[in-house]
């Protein structure tokens, strides 16, 4: 079973309904766009920080699935529908983007195969070690579980904010969950590392890639190799269109313009050696 957050939009902007009194009451999952077929529902949500509710999503086929939430937006109004979600399930399974989002980018009917889901996993992993490998860090956060912990009170209250808790580390900290133990502790979840699923371009580059890969490798997924642009009329000569190069509209993005995010390594530089006092000028720290 997976899980998944769910950040409400009402009138255009995220939204806490609990805040007003109100509830975010259950998620249903369809089989196609229209939102016709029922497959399954969960519900309702639970308010893991201000803004963000968690549901657990029930056992499915894997697959994608248009979802609806609906929530009160305040005490006593009528409930809302947000139609706006769609989930690649399942969830969770250390992957910036998911075997429907690269099929989508091939032109490939969905619902996939076995074997074509196999085929586009394989191709995902190799596009996401390339993106590793380039910025030096992962791109799939750890989950870290602090009991007991104490807030510094005084940073406006805000308990999402990770600089609120005492927890030290090098690497990016996020506040995934926390939970009141009663006693004026809590328990959280922190999220420790570089979220590449977050991150559009992360995002953009492995499911590009990984679709372009299926798409030149001989009998891969909606695999047509090169792409022909005119043939003679005896079949005597075959033209190949040209890929767009960088900055033209359809260009496949480069490792580069992920530079950003890359991990940058720093080493004090040694310093010069002084003269013993009292032959230095300055006397050494």
């Amino acid at each position: 079973m997976s899980t998944f957050d769910y950040e409400p939009m009402y009138g255009g902007a995220h939204y806490d309904p609990e805040q007003a009194g109100g509830e975010v009451t259950g998620l249903s999952l369809y089989d196609g766009p229209d939102r016709s077929t029922f497959v399954a529902g969960a519900g309702p949500g639970a308010r893991l920080r201000p803004g963000v509710y968690r549901f657990a999503l029930p056992d499915v086929r894997p697959g994608r699935y248009w979802a609806t939430v609906a929530f009160t937006p305040s005490a006593g109004t009528q409930p809302v529908r947000d139609e706006s979600v769609c989930l690649d399930l399942p969830l969770g399974v250390g992957l910036v983007t998911s075997p429907e989002a690269v099929a989508k980018e091939l032109g490939v009917l969905l619902p996939l195969t076995a074997e074509q889901r196999d085929d586009l996993l394989t191709a995902i992993r190799k596009a996401q070690a390339d993106v590793v490998g380039y910025l030096g860090q992962p791109v799939i956060p750890q989950l870290v579980t602090r009991t007991a912990l104490t807030p510094h009170w005084g940073r406006d209250d805000r308990l999402e904010d990770a600089a609120s808790w005492p927890f030290e580390g090098d690497d990016l900290v996020q506040v995934s969950a926390y939970r009141d133990r009663g006693n004026g502790t809590y328990d959280v979840d922190f999220r420790v590392g570089f979220d590449g699923a977050a991150v559009d371009p992360v995002v953009r580059y492995v499911t590009t890639h990984a679709a372009e890969s299926e798409r030149l490798r001989p009998g891969g997924v909606g695999s047509q190799g090169r792409r022909v642009s005119s043939v003679s009329a005896e079949g005597q000569s075959i033209s190949y269109e040209s890929a767009p190069t960088t900055g033209q509209a359809g260009a496949l993005p480069e490792l580069s313009s992920l530079s950003r995010w890359k991990r940058r390594l720093f080493q004090p530089l040694n310093r010069p050696v002084r003269p013993p006092f009292p032959y230095s000028s300055i006397r050494g720290r």
